[in-house]
């Protein structure tokens, strides 16, 4: 509730958000698996997949108050490992590369917020209080209070000092537009010396 202003009672998130609902089922369904009963596990996970369209492999460890936010798309290995105060929009991938074996998903720290649509891929891990901005494909390590976006993921931000939550992550820094806006200031002001000095021969011919 805290977390999402659209939410008007406790009621509406018991009945309505499928974030709420998978998170509920995928602890009844890491305990099964913490037991050897993988089947059921897998048929929990399955059954919340088709209901929910969130998938949370039923070995991802996840922490305290997980907001999934919409959720449609998002996807959670099973290496996974999720801290406390994490938020993930819709179409968030925790998943593996292909070429890992053992621990092959991310480990994402606490208060963390992972933008719609972004990928973060592989053994890699998180630090606390990262934003990764929406689309954003995020396959290195990421340190303690880092602002990241673009593919491949860039740090573009790093501070000491972040709000607890975070909600903003489609309105970040683009590095590339950014370089490019200081190429062109550039050249414009390349131009305008360029026409001063043809005025000043222009002058000095007359």
């Amino acid at each position: 509730m805290q977390r999402d202003p659209a939410v008007k009672s406790r009621l509406e998130v018991v009945l309505c958000y499928p974030g709420f609902k998978a998170v509920r089922r995928h602890r009844k369904a890491h305990r099964a698996y913490q037991k050897g009963r993988m089947l059921l596990a897998r048929l929990i996970s399955q059954r919340t997949r088709r209901r929910t369209g969130i998938e949370i492999h039923p070995g991802a460890q996840i922490g305290r108050r997980l907001f999934i936010d919409h959720g449609s798309g998002v996807v959670i290995g099973e290496t996974s490992v999720i801290g406390d105060d994490v938020t993930l929009y819709q179409g968030v991938t925790l998943g593996g590369t292909g070429k890992d074996t053992g621990k092959r998903h991310p480990t994402v720290g606490d208060h963390v917020t992972i933008g719609a649509g972004a990928k973060v891929l592989g053994p890699i891990t998180i630090g606390r209080h990262v934003k990764i901005g929406a689309g954003a494909i995020v396959l290195k390590d990421v340190p303690d209070h880092c602002t990241v976006v673009g593919n491949p993921g860039r740090i573009v931000r790093q501070r000491g000092v972040t709000p607890d939550i975070d909600l903003e992550h489609g309105n970040l820094p683009d590095p590339v537009l950014e370089r490019f806006s200081a190429l062109t200031a550039k050249v414009e002001e390349l131009e305008r010396k360029l026409s001063a000095i043809s005025a000043d021969d222009q002058a000095k011919e007359q």
